[in-house]
């Protein structure tokens, strides 16, 4: 008895325990990385050992997806906790604002006392509309709002809650310089230092932690924008030393420079969390928005065996990579093949948070947090259903509309509305190579009538008014 006292005195106050006794969340999402482009899934072509060291350390989950095969939606459904059936910003335009009746992960861990920071691409409202970052919950968010203006890696400037910063040495680089390449950080013409956009994004990341952490918990959101296109890196990099001169194309090159420099900002990150000694009080996730924007085959076959890519229903469009750390929580070294996506990021960081009771009622995920501590029932899902509309810019209006459910080990899909339905048994043929529509029929008719029941019409929302002649403010 007396062995098991700290224990018991342990559980009985836990409710009393102070603040900062609840974990960091530090939720790292890159852009356009391809399933097998780490090291940890795969890749043969690019190194990633800081990255692979949160696999080893943590969780590797090997059938998570995301909420949907591009940015914006995809975005949302993280967010809200809803997906694309029901999510408000279902279209990838790039300002699509997010309702402000929409409730987001940030306002929920920000209600429960959690400082909110967020550095990258935000992608779900432009400057001056009621999607804006510092309206839906953050404290601080440094980056690109219009996710158009993400596309640039060299801006003019980049915004911090609302207010553009400008980059005076960025000024003329797209006037004459190719979308893909090496670049030099001094402009030959005005002798300007240029900033690269993810470089000035990382030093805000870590400073956001440095100085937030001995306020109480934090959430960290990280939607870095590398590797997306354009495909555009600082020549000076060491990754760039390492790739330039492969025979690749410039694409691979760049892609597979961008991904090393983020494997080292990664490993920044995580030796910043053992020098601020919170390592242990800190869950970091990793993962991509979607999948790869190309494959790059006989390159850096980013896919692997997966068919599709973005903006696809396929599993290479929808399938990311997840890796998940929680040093003292998470047992090291596991793997999971739970199935499970975007929509289950909001209840289970803040069922991590010891929030639970905020999870809003009516949303599509379930908290996963039995799986990642081995313990109590981990609650499944019947049904993944994604959509994404496609945008007619001359219409200005939404037309065909891809759609894919996977219900246990089997998924159907169509992408367009006039196309018939393929189906595919993800278990046996994880690659979507044979087309088992025509055989079970049933099954066809009754997923698709569950597709009908998941979805519901939402009123189009715009893009905000723009300066004329531009895509974003």
């Amino acid at each position: 008895m007396p062995a098991r006292f700290p224990l018991l005195l342990a559980l009985i106050l836990a409710p009393l325990l102070p603040e900062a006794s609840r974990p960091n969340i530090v939720f790292i999402m890159v852009d356009d990385l391809g399933y097998r482009d780490l090291g940890c899934f795969g890749s043969k072509a690019i190194e990633t050992p800081h990255i692979d060291r949160l696999a080893a350390e943590g969780l590797r989950f090997t059938q998570t997806y995301s909420g949907c095969t591009v940015c914006a939606p995809a975005r949302a459904t993280l967010m809200t906790g809803k997906h694309m059936g029901r999510v408000a910003v279902r279209g990838n335009t790039g300002g699509i604002p997010l309702p402000d009746g929409e409730v987001t992960l940030a306002e929920l861990l920000g209600e429960a006392g959690y400082a909110t920071g967020g550095f990258g691409k935000w992608g779900l409202g432009d400057i001056d509309t009621e999607g804006v970052p510092e309206k839906q919950g953050f404290d601080l968010f440094y980056g690109y709002y219009h996710q158009v203006h993400a596309h640039f890696f060299y801006p003019d400037y980049l915004v911090r809650n609302g207010t553009r910063v400008s980059l005076p040495g960025n000024r003329g680089f797209y006037r004459s310089n190719p979308e893909a390449g090496f670049f030099p950080a001094t402009d030959p013409e005005s002798g300007l230092q240029r900033r690269f956009a993810q470089d000035l994004i990382f030093e805000e990341t870590l400073d956001f932690i440095r100085e937030r952490h001995d306020e109480g918990p934090f959430f960290c959101y990280v939607p870095w924008t590398p590797p997306h296109g354009r495909y555009e890196f600082p020549a000076e990099d060491p990754a760039a030393r390492k790739y330039a001169s492969r025979s690749w194309s410039i694409k691979a090159r760049v892609i597979a420079a961008m991904v090393e420099q983020i494997d080292r900002q990664v490993g920044a990150l995580l030796a910043l969390l053992d020098e601020l000694g919170i390592a242990g009080d800190t869950v970091v996730f990793f993962c991509s928005d979607h999948g790869a924007a190309e494959r790059l085959e006989g390159e850096l076959d980013s896919c692997g065996e997966l068919r599709g890519r973005k903006r696809s229903m396929y599993e290479g469009g929808l399938r990311t990579p997840m890796l998940v750390r929680w040093p003292g929580t998470i047992r090291p070294g596991r793997e999971s093949d739970l199935i499970w996506y975007f929509p289950d990021i909001l209840p289970t960081c803040l069922d991590i948070a010891g929030e639970a009771d905020r999870i809003p009622a009516g949303v599509d995920g379930i908290s996963i947090l039995p799986t990642l501590r081995e313990r109590g029932l981990q609650h499944q899902h019947p049904h993944l259903y994604w959509e994404w509309p496609r945008y007619d810019w001359k219409e200005e209006r939404y037309t065909a509309r891809m759609q894919a459910i996977r219900m246990g080990d089997m998924k159907l899909l169509r992408h367009a509305e006039e196309d018939p339905w393929e189906l595919y048994n993800i278990a046996t043929d994880p690659g979507e190579s044979t087309d088992l529509a025509s055989i079970y029929t049933g099954l066809v008719e009754r997923m698709s009538r569950r597709i009908d029941s998941l979805r519901e019409d939402r009123p189009f929302i715009p893009e905000p008014d723009k300066p004329e002649g531009r895509r974003y403010r």
